[in-house]
């Protein structure tokens, strides 16, 4: 059966993104929204809305997946849709959607743990021939062996969580000293944003290039990938602008890296949106691999403005069983996809300038957005305070 009814489990902008794409294929959406965001804008862009996790925190809410479940089986909903963060690279939220026969608009269970996980994502692409950066596997608890495994591939390191993006859970250590404590609040911090605690060490490349491939897979078999963004200018380890194509690429890179995200997604029968990461250091011109995101991205707004496909379309046709090449997916042969042009993505997040430019929230008094030929704004929302 096609779908024909979508619950959207997420907030802000990226679920007023999805509403827009299903609501321009005829599909009805659902929202949910955890108690302070009853007055958020994507509850009101909704067909319908339902309060998620009842008496929980916000992020809590979002992360509750029974809640969702529950609601999405009372909407009668034929998919859902996990955004990007809180339970978009969560297996056990796929799994749960199966068994209550909800679509899920994502890669299957068993991908997702291949990928999700950037310990065993490293050991897809060590076996698909794929360089990866020097790392240890899962770190324990045990401190002295978590010291034995930084020593072993030598400071300055980063820290990151197995599970999950958006630099959550990522810290930068220069020293022995340092470890104990940045361990305890990586861990404490993935918990929050995945409900996963497990985090690893990767040698830090101090002069690098991030750059991203974009990726799409049917359920058919096909995989092609959409070019590639770069996402270096980072600010606490979150992404602040992104650009799409890469400029500094000569075309044997740009084809070469594409070539290898392909690889890797093919290793994996991999199918619907996902982003194959790449840190390309300056010094050296070698390209190492460092994580999969088995989903949409925030700055998916620009590969699909300098190739003319809309991802999220194609990951509901994908869903309905649309195959990449027809028109009925909306995605064209590798062959027949192209760049165009150049585009840039800034987002615009909120700071404290008093303590440090930590990020923060707060009362908005004045807003203007940009506008005028050839920008597009994916704006979120703010509640509005009783």
């Amino acid at each position: 059966m096609p779908i024909r009814k979508l619950l959207i489990a997420n907030r802000s902008e990226i679920a007023i993104r999805v509403m827009r794409a299903a609501t321009e294929l005829g599909i009805r959406t659902v929202a949910i929204y955890a108690n302070e965001d009853r007055f958020a804008l994507h509850r009101f862009k909704a067909d319908e809305s339902y309060l998620v996790g009842d008496g929980q925190k916000p992020v809590a809410a979002y992360l509750d997946i029974q809640s969702i479940i529950d609601i999405a089986r009372r909407a009668h909903v034929d998919a859902i849709h996990p955004g990007y963060g809180f339970l978009s690279e969560n297996p056990e939220f796929a799994e749960a959607c199966a068994k209550a026969r909800v679509k899920f608009i994502g890669p299957s269970p068993d991908v997702m743990r291949k990928l999700g996980n950037k310990v065993s994502a490293r050991l897809v692409a060590e076996a698909a021939g794929v360089a990866v950066m020097p790392a240890t596997g899962a770190l324990p608890n045990d401190l002295v062996t978590a010291h034995s495994l930084a020593l072993s591939i030598g400071y300055p390191v980063m820290l990151k969580a197995s599970w999950g993006g958006g630099g959550r859970g990522m810290r930068v250590i220069e020293s022995e000293d340092q470890l104990e404590s940045a361990m305890a609040a990586a861990r404490r911090e993935a918990l929050a944003a995945f409900g996963n605690d497990e985090i690893y060490l990767e040698i830090l490349v101090l002069r690098a290039r991030h750059i991203e491939v974009q990726v799409l897979g049917d359920m058919h078999g096909n995989v092609v990938h959409l070019y590639e963004r770069d996402c270096s200018v980072q600010r606490r380890n979150q992404k602040v602008v992104e650009r799409a194509p890469a400029p500094y690429l000569d075309g044997d890179t740009r084809e070469a890296l594409c070539a290898l995200a392909l690889r890797l997604a093919r290793a994996v029968n991999y199918s619907h949106a996902g982003t194959v990461e790449f840190l390309l250091d300056v010094d050296s011109n070698k390209a190492y691999f460092i994580e999969v995101n088995p989903r949409i991205q925030v700055e998916h707004t620009v590969t699909e403005e300098v190739t003319g496909i809309d991802i999220v379309k194609a990951q509901i046709r994908i869903t309905d069983g649309a195959e990449i090449g027809t028109a009925e997916s909306g995605v064209l042969r590798q062959e027949d996809i192209s760049l165009r042009g150049h585009a840039l993505q800034c987002r615009v997040a909120t700071e404290d300038p008093e303590n440090k430019f930590t990020p923060d929230y707060g009362r908005l008094t004045a807003y203007r957005s940009a506008s005028g030929f050839g920008v597009r704004l994916d704006g979120g929302t703010a509640t509005r305070a009783l």
